[in-house]
């Protein structure tokens, strides 16, 4: 059975991986924790060497999509990403079945490795692939074969630019992960999506 690097480095030393969690907190699955730093996280968010090309390649090798969820501490429309969107389970489980989401700190000091290899702290990537708000989830497409040379700015194939209230916010999983984004754009992609479950008799619900 082939494991994963991260399987191997908490392997080697002789423990699980643990989701990044202060202490005292609980892990219920729906629940948000308070990390470290400040961050509302996910027990679910994957936990990263911060290479983002190796995070990608690792996400297509179990025919997932990787994305980046960018916060901050004190971000109102963060805490409702996780309190509300975060907490259906409908929302939680597509996400998790279908992509691998990277959790970085807009202002944050961790060192990030770029789709080029350059490396720089999360703050300076923030700036690099100009996110301007929070929160921010940057998608990328499911692929191996990532070109060389080209940042994260350059790669990405869809954006969510600040808070979606939870009926688009699956919408944009769902464009992403169907591939939608390569002959349509989002706004086209919705309406259609609305109005089909209007044509079925359903509710269009926003939240």
């Amino acid at each position: 059975m082939k494991i994963s690097r991260r399987q191997f480095a908490a392997l080697a030393a002789g423990a699980a991986i643990m989701p990044l969690a202060g202490a005292g907190h609980t892990l219920a699955d729906s629940e948000p924790v308070v990390a470290d730093s400040g961050l509302y996280t996910q027990e679910w968010f994957l936990d990263s060497f911060l290479n983002v090309k190796e995070d990608l390649t690792e996400a297509a090798e179990a025919d997932k999509h990787f994305a980046v969820i960018w916060e901050q501490k004190g971000c109102p429309y963060c805490r409702e990403t996780h309190k509300v969107n975060f907490a259906k389970d409908k929302i939680r489980n597509y996400i998790k079945a279908n992509f691998n989401v990277l959790q970085l700190d807009l202002w944050g000091p961790r060192k990030v490795t770029d789709f080029d290899g350059k490396e720089m702290s999360e703050q300076k990537l923030g700036r690099r692939w100009g996110v301007n708000f929070t929160p921010t989830i940057v998608f990328f497409a499911k692929s191996t074969d990532v070109p060389e040379g080209k940042q994260g700015r350059e790669l990405e194939v869809a954006r969510m630019p600040g808070y979606f209230k939870p009926f688009h916010f699956l919408a944009m999983f769902e464009y992403v992960r169907t591939g939608s984004y390569e002959n349509m754009p989002f706004q086209r992609f919705i309406q259609a999506r609305g109005n089909k479950m209007r044509e079925q008799g359903k509710e269009v619900k926003l939240w």
